[in-house]
């Protein structure tokens, strides 16, 4: 089975997780990246192998959620990974955390919403956790919402840096622009609904985010 691009984008929306935002959140996501695995191999926006075993999982969908903008820095991307079995179920579900991943489906499924996962996102900093108490555990929660807001500048991993770099001028743009943004996250949280019109494939969402980072920082001048 080959699905085609609107095919994957259509099956994409189905599974999209159920994101939950803190009330007083500052920045939501801009675009989804999808990518869908019927077979495992690398991942193209994230630095990890997607295993699954393929007599339990026809495919994995991977949603590479960007936001041009989080707390601490310009620019953000966070992950999910939705497994989907050959009966249409989902049997599994991971998420990025500050570049690590954690499992997204709770034991007994209990986050599963029909064919839906319910995962909680870090006030401001925007990781997932299928559990908001894990946010609890961080001892910056509330400060790198707060004071430490914009910190980070304009970030630059190995993935963009043939595309855009940054210097201390825009660190310091980034980070004024940011401290305005600072708030008390309420850890009440509500569902964000996704726009169809934000989901493109992943190559097309990777040549637009110089444009967007471009258009970012045109907009700090």
């Amino acid at each position: 089975m080959t699905m085609s691009e609107h095919e994957m984008l259509e099956v994409s929306l189905r599974y999209a997780p159920i994101v939950l935002f803190d009330q007083n959140e500052p920045f939501y996501p801009d675009l989804v990246g999808v990518s869908l695995f019927e077979q495992p191999g690398p991942s193209s926006s994230f630095r990890r192998e997607i295993q699954f075993p393929t007599e339990i999982v026809q495919f994995v969908i991977e949603y590479a959620i960007w936001w041009d903008y989080e707390i601490g820095h310009l620019y953000e991307m966070e992950h999910v990974w939705i497994h989907v079995g050959h009966d249409g179920q989902v049997v599994d579900c991971e998420a990025s955390f500050h570049g690590r991943v954690l499992r997204g489906l709770l034991k007994e499924k209990t986050n599963l919403m029909g064919q839906r996962v319910c995962l909680y996102s870090q006030p401001g900093k925007h990781a997932f956790s299928p559990l908001p108490v894990v946010f609890e555990l961080l001892p910056n929660l509330y400060t790198a919402a707060g004071p430490d807001a914009g910190e980070a500048g304009l970030l630059v991993n190995e993935m963009f840096e043939d595309y855009f770099q940054t210097n201390e001028q825009i660190d310091h743009k980034v980070k004024a622009y940011l401290q305005t943004k600072a708030f008390i996250p309420s850890m009440e949280f509500e569902e964000y609904i996704w726009k169809p019109e934000m989901f493109i494939t992943w190559d097309k969402l990777f040549t637009l985010i110089p444009q967007r980072i471009e258009k970012c920082l045109a907009e700090l001048e």
